[in-house]
């Protein structure tokens, strides 16, 4: 049997995109991508933040807070970076080639939500703007990665986060809906390709998480759809996929993982 590593991403470069707030999923996983011995490099984009309900956080204490993990002499790099450009992730990714080198693995965490709507409402508008941040942005970022990888001796690992668009329906989120469920659908076609390359990629959809929105009154609604008895947090997230980006979880690919807790849409 092989001893588990007490650092199992030491001596990794990880590049995490929509890390921005220190309540969201993106923090959590760097945070313990960190903890892990990784070296991380995050994307951020505070404009999109300040137009959502929750507003921009404090990026200084976004940083503070991921460097407060790294382990021995692990680094980190951040940059700033609007995914409506198409040119933004190949511009991305040779500041970091510039700056950081080689990357091992890629989580695309980023996501644009709201404005939005059911049939009837949608325009062509909201539809590509949607699908231009949650789907071209991540294909290309991908294909980003692949192009830089190029080692045989250490697997690659693309991660992607999808929101359960097949577990139930998402009412109102028509345009965020297809957008996600398409980066859902694409996983098994790339981990074809990528395999040829020695990179692994499979899609996580967190479930429920609370990133700051969730109130009592909220939990208390749904909680009996919970068999857990709990709502899901941003480390539930961010164990599951720095244990995907590990040598321990190098034979998955290909797959969508649904990470909910038991969560019960029908009850």
């Amino acid at each position: 049997m092989v001893k588990r590593e007490i650092f199992p991403l030491k001596g990794k470069k990880i590049f995490i995109t929509g890390v921005s707030r220190r309540a969201g999923i993106g923090y959590a996983i760097a945070k313990q991508v960190a903890a892990f011995g990784a070296s991380v490099i995050i994307q951020h984009y505070k404009p999109h933040d300040q137009e959502q309900e929750w507003g921009g956080d404090d990026l200084s204490l976004v940083f503070k807070g991921i460097k407060e993990e790294l382990v021995d002499n692990a680094t980190f790099h951040e940059y700033e970076a609007d995914f409506l450009d198409p040119l933004s992730p190949n511009r991305l990714f040779n500041k970091i080639a510039e700056e950081c080198g080689s990357v091992d693995g890629l989580i695309c965490n980023h996501a644009l939500s709201g404005s939005d709507g059911p049939l009837g409402e949608l325009t062509a508008e909201m539809i590509d703007k949607h699908y231009t941040v949650n789907t071209r942005s991540t294909l290309l970022l991908a294909q980003a990665f692949m192009n830089q990888y190029d080692n045989q001796e250490t697997r690659g690992k693309i991660i992607f986060l999808t929101s359960g668009q097949q577990q139930g329906p998402m009412p109102g989120e028509v345009a965020y809906a297809a957008s996600k469920g398409a980066i859902a659908e694409i996983v098994l076609t790339l981990s074809d390709q990528l395999a040829e390359r020695n990179i692994a990629i499979n899609a996580v959809n967190p479930g429920p998480v609370d990133t700051g929105y969730l109130t009592d009154d909220n939990w208390q609604e749904v909680r009996e759809k919970f068999p857990f008895d709990q709502f899901g947090k941003p480390e539930d997230t961010a164990q599951l996929i720095s244990w995907l980006l590990t040598e321990e979880a190098s034979w998955i690919t290909g797959q969508v993982i649904h990470s909910e807790g038991g969560f019960a849409r029908w009850r």
